[in-house]
């Protein structure tokens, strides 16, 4: 589904919220296949036993894809992604953990380089299912202004 925002169209405090996602033992392994990291956090349950969690935990950049893949819904042909800011880790998520996605218009800016695109911040904020904060991070959007 295609829609048009520009620039001028986002609001400050504007929010939007995803529906839930279980991470399976199936997304560790396969993201442990693709990015080489096999930590024994991750892949060795005996192991885990014996540290502070008990149990092996998701990657954080693993619940960093999931959670930006959760938030991506209606392609607006107006903007891009221009990167991520702030990323941070805020507590362990476990085979089991059901996760969902609140986005937030944080911020809105000038785009210095090109005057016809704004800078639009989001926060990403992913939470668990006891309603604790697991990742947050600031989504940049490159958002083309309207023509006067």
């Amino acid at each position: 589904m295609f829609r048009s925002m520009y620039f001028e169209d986002y609001v400050l405090g504007a929010s939007r919220e995803t529906l839930g996602r279980t991470i399976t033992e199936t997304d560790i392994v396969m993201h442990a296949g693709q990015t080489g990291d096999f930590y024994p956090h991750h892949m060795d349950a005996e192991w885990c036993k014996t540290q502070e969690f008990k149990q092996r935990i998701a990657h954080g950049t693993l619940i960093f894809s999931i959670g930006v893949g959760m938030s991506a819904g209606a392609i607006n042909p107006e903007a891009f992604s221009y990167g991520y800011d702030k990323l941070r880790f805020v507590k362990p998520v476990f085979i089991g953990d059901t996760i969902r996605v609140q986005i937030t218009i944080k911020e809105k800016r000038e785009y210095p380089k090109r005057a016809e695109y704004g800078i639009v911040a989001e926060q990403v904020e992913v939470y668990n299912q006891h309603n604790q904060l697991v990742l947050v991070c600031e989504h940049l959007l490159l958002v083309k202004k309207k023509s006067d």
